[in-house]
């Protein structure tokens, strides 16, 4: 009896301090900024929280339980602009619900099973421009009561239940509406009462998204003397006859953009019947857009007829034969065709044509002239093709061109130095084959040139006025080509105003004194991956404003202590590290050098000997000048003490990074972070991070700033280096991407693995895991620690669904939001972005 005494005693202060606690004292929301924006995602409320301040200005209440939204719901947040209520199960929405949110421009209720909607649920939100209703079981818009939104922008009710287009009167009081998206719903036929209001009172920017319902008739006259900004209708049609009835329902209207296709995943036509383009002649558009079509007519000549007047064409992963037939009376000013597997180029003629995209068409292999007298964007890249004679203004037709793209291609073989082509600003021959580029100066006529790739060209560069001419020219790349005896000679005479030079993978062995005299402005300088065998710094000595010189996986054995004075003052950053150093004692100079240079050399610590044989792989910074004044008598004695010193200092280089880091921590930890997160990933994964990660992230509201190595790591720094200093100590958070890739990944492990010790350093700081695909056991298994964490610790898992895509976002930005700083900056960032805000459809 006595324990359990002493045990009630003991309770009875825990529950009188547990009955103090308000719900204030929990705060269960994550502050995003601080009185501003508040995200209480999946916190399972009931009732709408009574502790976040009056002030806000953004709020996240999504996935909670807030079946049932009374009148005056929001009424003690007056300042609310951005309202988010996604999958919250609401059913019932009463009247006056947001009454007295007069600020209020975005609402979103995707995802809500609405049974009951009064008819003043929207009432008192006079600024409302955004609303987002998808997936809400709504059957009709006539039952919508949204009439007395004047303000209103954008009406989002796709994935709904909604059988007919009828537009409701109350829209005459929308005259701000500009996009009204009905996707997916289970509209078939468009009848002429059903536009009534749009003939009544014209909304001229209005765009209509009509895709993915399954049209089967639009009654001829519906949209006659109808003016919209926009039109989609993709993956609407069983049938190329009911997509030209529905397209003859359309005559008389005036389009601005009109997009017309299918999607990549959502095909219901073979093949296509060019008979559907001859009833667009009956509307007036200014842009078309049509993708991903089945099989198209050989005959083209009248196939775009009906489109002579437009200005912007695209055609996007349709199966063209040719476009050779096309008339050159069209009044076309840009055309795009992407992956259209055309097997000939076609011979274009069109005087009004200025901008002409034709990429990624494999299927061909010659280049055909064309006529295009007003042409100034030319990109052909990514075709595989070939140029007998390039290039001058008679093989394109144009003299006023100024964006030349021919990378990725086959061979161009040079035969004129672009006469007639004198405006040319930028210029990419990137990954084709360059032939008879040495015979004479093929750029000098490219006085206006501010850009120039031609890396990986196979070019052997003999002729020395291969660059004359290029007197604006401020980039040029030519890495993986190669110099006549491996020798940089002064072919950069013109190029005064260059500020970037990539002379990587050009198996240069020596650099000519007088190689940069001409280059005053240049501040970055690639000459990595190369033949070096001395730093001479001599042909440096010129760039008076360089501030970046990559010298790394070369041959360096040491440099001469006469040349070491001749560096730029300016220069910020150099890296030497992979080369072939001496650690001898005749080049004690340069090696002492590199000790008093740490702050100028990036990586030094990676710096290690080659030679001689006692020094290999040690670090260069091991090296002790006074190893050169041992006498002979006591070099015996020396050997074990070398030995000690090389195990030391391998331990040292073995553990450097983690010791890096541990300082850094040391340094850094009481301040603010740069990053949110640093993203660790494979390569391989890259797509995935660009599209969906920092897209979702970096765009979202709030918005996140993540360390992606590919945009933040500081050129000419190592990569272990940037790893650990701009990765780890700038960053709160660590995002590992778990693929099969990554486990396979050398580099990711690495990464990985200094990631653990960061976390045992600074305890307030968190790994966060993303599983992109289900890992085998096995492989999963090779890395025991990272299976002991995924089997223990919480992790998420990419679910590319809807509803999965969804929680798995919300799930990670609040476990970013987790000890994320409030800053005046992320204030305002949070405001301007609200009306980006989009909905999870």
């Amino acid at each position: 009896m006595i324990p359990r005494i002493r045990l009630a005693v003991a309770t009875i202060p825990a529950m009188a301090f547990l009955s103090c606690l308000t719900s204030e004292s929990w705060d269960p929301c994550v502050q995003v900024v601080p009185n501003i924006s508040y995200q209480c995602m999946e916190l399972n409320f009931y009732k709408i929280p009574d502790n976040i301040p009056t002030s806000v200005k953004i709020l996240d209440l999504s996935f909670n339980y807030l079946s049932h939204l009374d009148s005056n719901s929001f009424s003690s947040f007056p300042e609310l602009q951005v309202l988010d209520l996604s999958r919250c199960e609401i059913q019932t929405i009463d009247d006056d619900a947001y009454q007295g949110l007069n600020y209020l421009s975005t609402l979103i209720l995707t995802g809500n099973p609405i049974q009951s909607l009064a008819l003043g649920a929207f009432s008192g939100l006079p600024s409302l421009q955004k609303l987002v209703a998808v997936e809400t079981n709504l059957a009709s818009l006539e039952d919508f009561p949204i009439g007395h939104l004047k303000t209103l922008k954008e009406l989002n009710v796709a994935h709904n239940h909604i059988h007919s287009f009828k537009l409701p009167e109350y829209f005459s009081n929308l005259p701000n509406l500009e996009h009204l998206d009905l996707s997916k719903n289970k509209i078939e036929n468009i009848y002429h009462e059903h536009l009534q209001v749009l003939h009544q009172v014209p909304l001229l920017n209005l765009s209509l998204d009509l895709s993915l319902n399954p049209l089967n008739f639009i009654e001829p006259g519906a949209f006659n003397e109808i003016r919209l900004n926009g039109l989609t209708l993709r993956s609407n049609f069983n049938s190329s006859d009911v997509m030209k009835t529905c397209i003859q329902g359309l005559a008389g209207s005036k389009i601005n953009q009109f997009v017309l296709g299918e999607f990549k995943n959502e095909r219901n036509l073979e093949s296509f019947d060019k008979s559907v383009l001859e009833e667009l002649c009956n509307l007036t558009l200014e842009q078309f857009r049509i993708a991903h079509f089945g099989e198209f007519p050989d005959d083209v000549s009248d196939l775009f007829n009906c489109l002579a007047n437009a200005s912007v064409i695209s055609l996007l992963s349709l199966n063209l034969h040719g476009l050779e037939a096309l008339p050159n009376d069209f009044r076309w000013q840009h055309l795009e065709v992407v992956n259209c597997k055309l097997k000939q180029f076609p011979a274009l003629k069109f005087n009004s044509l200025k901008k002409f995209v034709f990429k990624d068409n494999k299927h061909m292999h010659t280049f055909t002239e064309i006529n295009l007298p007003n042409l100034q964007f030319l990109d052909l890249s990514g075709n595989h093709l070939s140029f007998k004679g390039c290039c001058s203004h008679n093989e394109f037709g144009t003299t006023k061109l100024k964006h030349l793209d021919l990378s990725f291609n086959e061979i161009i073989t040079m035969k004129s130095n672009f006469v007639g082509l004198e405006q040319l600003e930028y210029l990419d021959f990137q990954h084709s084959s360059l032939k008879q580029a040495n015979d004479f100066s093929i750029f000098l006529s490219l006085r206006n040139l501010h850009y120039l790739d031609i890396s990986y060209t196979n070019i052997h560069v003999v002729f020395r006025g291969i660059f004359a001419g290029l007197v604006s020219l401020q980039t040029l790349k030519m890495a993986g080509n190669s110099f006549q005896n491996n020798l940089l000679p002064d072919v950069f005479t013109d190029l005064t105003n260059l500020i970037l030079l990539d002379l990587s993978k050009c198996q240069l062995e020596q650099v000519s004194q007088r190689a940069f005299h001409s280059l005053p402005r240049l501040q970055v300088l690639n000459m990595s991956h190369n033949r070096l065998l001395s730093l001479d710094t001599l042909p440096y000595k010129p760039l008076h404003s360089l501030r970046i010189l990559d010298c790394s996986y070369n041959l360096i054995v040491a440099s001469k202590e006469q040349e070491l004075q001749h560096l730029p003052r300016s220069l910020a950053f150099l890296n030497l590290t992979k080369n072939d150093f001496s650690c001898a004692c005749e080049h004690q100079t340069f090696l002492q050098w590199v000790k008093d240079q740490k702050q100028l050399l990036v990586g030094a610590e990676q710096m290690v000997c080659t030679q001689p044989l006692e020094m290999q792989d040690l670090p260069v910074l091991s090296f002790r000048n006074t190893t050169c004044q041992i006498s002979e008598a006591i070099i015996s004695a020396s050997v074990l003490t070398i030995l000690l010193v090389s195990v030391a200092g391998i331990l040292v280089y073995k553990f450097y990074f983690h010791l890096l880091l541990f300082v850094g921590c040391k340094k850094y930890g009481r301040g603010e972070s740069t990053y949110d997160a640093f993203v660790i990933y494979s390569s391989q994964d890259e797509d995935w991070v660009r599209n969906e990660l920092v897209k979702n992230l970096e765009e979202g509201v709030p918005p996140f700033h993540l360390c992606l190595h590919y945009r933040d790591f500081i050129p000419g720094v190592a990569i272990a280096a940037n790893i650990i200093q701009e990765g780890f100590h700038k960053s709160r958070k660590v995002i590992v991407v778990v693929s099969q890739h990554f486990i396979q990944s050398r580099w990711c492990i690495f990464e990985y693995e200094i990631a653990q010790t960061w976390q045992f350093l600074r305890s307030h700081a968190g790994i966060i895991f993303i599983v992109l695909q289900k890992l085998e056991k096995s492989l999963l298994r090779q890395q025991v620690e990272l299976y002991r964490l995924l089997s223990r610790n919480t992790y998420l898992e990419w679910e590319d669904s809807v509803l999965g895509r969804h929680i798995f976002w919300r799930r990670l930005k609040k476990a970013l939001l987790d000890g994320k700083p409030w800053s005046p900056e992320g204030t305002e960032d949070s405001e301007s972005n609200q009306h980006d805000t989009t909905a999870f459809t």
